[in-house]
C-alpha cells in the first residue's frame, strides 16, 4: 500500500503490541492492560489490524465532522448575536449572556473560537512579568480585607466620571461592599466604611496603598520625632479609635487581589450598567448591593481554609457619628477664642472652665456638613463666630519674554555726548 498514513503516537505505538500478540508472545489481558482498554476492544483492535494493516489502528473518526460540533447556521447566529449586542465583550463574559439572555449554550473556548473567526475577538499575547513573592492567603473571613477606589469612566458616555470604592476579603476574594462615590476623599470613605462595619462589623486589618487619604507621606518633624510620634491621617486616626489595624502597600502588585477586582469591574460591571441603561451613581450602587455583588461573588469566590468569621461586633462606645469627623487640635487664647479655618470663635464656657480654657489645647470636630464643635475633654463648649478673616492675596506680575521684546533699552553709542570724557573746568 501506497500513501502517507497520519497516526498519532498513541496509535503508533499499538503496532508493536498488535505483533507480539500475533506471534503469540503475549496474551490478550496483557495486550489490553498495555493499551489501556478492555479484552473485548483488543480482539475488535486486532481484526480491524488482520484486515487492513496499519491503516486499521487509526482511529476511525479523525478527519471527519465530530457528532457534537455546531452547524454553520447556529456559529452565524452567535456571531451575529454578538456583534449586534456584544461586540466588545470578552469570550467569557458574551458566553454567559448568549445563556441569560438568549438561552443559547455553548462553551466559553467555543464562543472565543467563533468570536475568533469573525475577527470580533483578538487573542492576547500573554506577557512575561516581574516575578513577585507569593504571599499566603489569610485563613479566615475578615482577618485581613483590601480597601481601595478605582477613578473611572464607570457610565461611559453617560455621566461623568467617578471613583468606586471596593472592599475584598483576602481569604475568600469576595467582594463584600463597594460604594460609587465622586472621589476617594476622606469623608466619601468614612461614609463607605461606616456602611461596613454596621453591616459586618470591624475587621482585624485593612490592606490600604499610600494614598494621602490613607497616610501622610512627609518626613516627620523634629517635635514628633522628639516625641516618637508620626502624623496620622483623619483615615488612620478613625481606624486607631476602632482598634482596627491598617497595613500599608509597598506595591500594586502587593494589593493584587484588589487590582484584579477593579479588572473584573471596569470590564464586566460596566457592560452589565450598559444593557441596563444605568447612568446616576445612586442606581449603580443599588444595583452593585442587590444584584451584582452576589452574583460575583457566587462565581469567583473561594472556600477559606478555616470557617471562622473574625469580624468583631462594634462595642457601645464606638461613636461612629463621632469617630467620623475630621478632628484637629487648637489652642484657646486668654480670652477664650479659637482661630480655625480662617475664622475666629468665641467660647461660652460655664463658669467652671473660663479660667481652665485658658492658652489650653481643646479639640475641633468637624462634620461632612461643614458643622463644627468644640470639645475639652470630650465636654461640649458652646461657641459664636466673632468674625470671618478674609485675606486678599496681592496681584502677582509675571514678566514675559514679550514683554522685554516691547520695551527695549536703547544704549547710547560711543559718540554720545553722555559717553564722552568729561573734562575738569579749569
Amino acid at each position: 500500500m501506497k500513501g502517507v498514513i497520519s497516526m498519532s503516537l498513541k496509535e503508533t505505538e499499538r503496532i508493536a503490541i498488535m505483533d507480539n500478540l500475533i506471534a503469540k508472545r503475549i496474551k490478550q489481558k496483557h495486550a489490553a492492560k498495555q493499551i489501556g482498554v478492555s479484552v473485548r476492544q483488543i480482539q475488535r483492535i486486532l481484526e480491524r489490524y488482520r484486515q487492513y494493516g496499519v491503516n486499521g489502528l487509526v482511529h476511525r473518526s479523525r478527519g471527519r465532522k465530530g457528532n457534537r460540533a455546531l452547524s454553520q447556521k447556529k456559529k452565524e447566529r452567535i456571531a451575529g448575536l454578538i456583534k449586534t449586542h456584544y461586540p466588545d465583550f470578552g469570550p467569557t463574559l458574551a458566553c454567559e449572556k448568549l445563556h441569560e439572555v438568549h438561552n443559547i449554550s455553548v462553551s466559553d473556548e467555543t464562543t472565543r473560537t467563533i468570536m475568533t473567526a469573525e475577527h470580533i475577538w483578538t487573542p492576547k499575547k500573554r506577557k512575561v512579568g516581574n516575578i513577585h513573592p507569593y504571599r499566603e492567603r489569610r485563613a479566615c473571613l475578615g482577618e485581613l480585607v483590601q480597601l481601595d477606589g478605582s477613578f473611572h469612566r464607570w457610565f461611559e458616555d453617560r455621566a461623568p466620571a467617578c471613583t468606586l470604592l471596593g472592599f475584598i476579603d483576602d481569604a475568600t476574594s469576595q467582594m463584600i461592599h463597594g460604594r460609587f462615590v465622586d472621589f476617594e476623599g476622606t469623608f466619601p470613605l468614612f461614609g463607605t466604611m461606616e456602611e461596613y462595619l454596621l453591616k459586618f462589623g470591624k475587621p482585624l486589618a485593612l490592606y490600604v496603598d499610600r494614598h494621602s487619604t490613607f497616610k501622610i507621606n512627609r518626613q516627620a518633624t523634629i517635635e514628633e520625632e522628639l516625641r516618637d510620634k508620626t502624623a496620622m491621617s483623619q483615615f488612620q486616626r478613625a481606624m486607631d479609635e476602632l482598634n482596627i489595624e491598617l497595613i500599608f502597600a509597598r506595591s500594586p502588585q502587593a494589593k493584587g487581589r484588589i487590582e484584579r477586582l477593579f479588572g473584573t469591574l471596569q470590564d464586566r460591571l460596566v457592560k452589565e450598567m450598559r444593557l441596563l441603561g444605568i447612568s446616576t451613581m445612586s442606581q449603580a450602587n443599588r444595583f452593585l448591593k442587590e444584584v451584582y455583588i452576589p452574583k460575583h461573588n457566587a462565581q469567583f469566590s473561594v472556600l477559606p481554609k478555616d470557617k471562622a468569621n473574625m469580624h468583631r461586633p462594634l462595642l457601645p462606645g464606638n461613636d461612629l457619628k463621632k469617630i467620623f469627623t475630621l478632628q484637629s487640635k487648637r489652642m484657646v487664647s486668654h480670652n477664650l477664642a479659637v482661630q480655625y479655618k480662617n475664622s475666629r470663635y468665641q467660647l461660652l464656657p460655664e463658669n467652671g472652665y473660663r479660667y481652665t480654657l485658658r492658652n489650653s489645647p481643646i479639640v475641633v470636630y468637624e462634620k461632612e456638613d461643614g458643622s463644627i464643635a468644640f470639645k475639652y475633654k470630650d465636654k461640649n463648649i458652646p461657641f459664636t463666630r466673632i468674625v470671618k478673616n478674609i485675606h486678599f492675596n496681592k496681584p502677582v506680575y509675571i514678566t514675559t519674554s514679550k514683554d522685554f521684546s516691547e520695551r527695549r533699552v536703547n544704549i547710547p553709542s560711543l559718540t554720545h555726548p553722555w559717553r564722552q570724557r568729561c573734562l575738569a573746568i579749569t
